[in-house]
């Protein structure tokens, strides 16, 4: 081979590797890629009424059921007629759940109040509950064995993950066990939107 052919081969191989450098080299052509917010699932409002510790209006997790309703209204009063009841069925959106009562035990209607005969008045009457969705920290510090920082993380916690869906759902926030929830489960709601 000939001086000016290898002259020539490596001319030829240079100007390829200098083309494929510049190819991977230049900015890419086109608007970049943006990725949208992963889409949110709107939490159940589901409305249990009847034989509960409190009837009212609970924000769930989609695909919740009968009894994690329940447990959301503090579960059943002893005059509740769980017989019958599908505890595992799905709950829908605007869904009222009446839990029935033992026959007998039905409260008495009188002009348009509910009046209970039977029994005796729960030691948690006339107690406002305070709605860990929407209290402030003054209303979170009055809690037993809530203070000021641990009623902070309550509201840190609701700002960053979204409306506790119930109130069994406070122990994920940070410095809260089962023994600081049984003391304030029955102080609590996640409230009658």
């Amino acid at each position: 081979m000939k001086p000016i052919t290898y002259i020539f081969t490596g001319i030829l191989i240079g100007l390829l590797l200098a083309g494929g450098m510049f190819i991977v080299a230049r900015a890419p052509e086109g608007e970049p890629i943006k990725l949208r917010e992963a889409p949110t699932i709107a939490p159940l409002q589901v409305h249990v009424a009847g034989a509960v510790v409190r009837p009212g209006v609970y924000y769930l997790q989609d695909g919740s059921r009968v009894l994690d309703a329940v447990e959301s209204a503090g579960g059943f009063i002893a005059e509740a007629n769980k017989n019958g009841l599908n505890l595992a069925a799905r709950l829908d959106d605007a869904q009222r759940l009446d839990i029935p009562y033992v026959a007998g035990f039905e409260p008495e209607a009188e002009d348009g109040f509910v009046v209970i005969s039977e029994g005796t008045p729960s030691p948690l009457a006339g107690i406002e509950l305070v709605d860990i969705n929407t209290a402030s920290l003054d209303e979170l510090d009055k809690l037993p064995s809530i203070g000021p920082t641990t009623g902070q993380r309550i509201i840190d916690y609701r700002d960053e993950n979204g409306p506790f869906a119930r109130i069994e759902d406070i122990i994920n926030v940070s410095g809260i066990g089962s023994a600081t929830y049984d003391e304030i489960k029955d102080l609590i709601t996640v409230g009658e939107g």
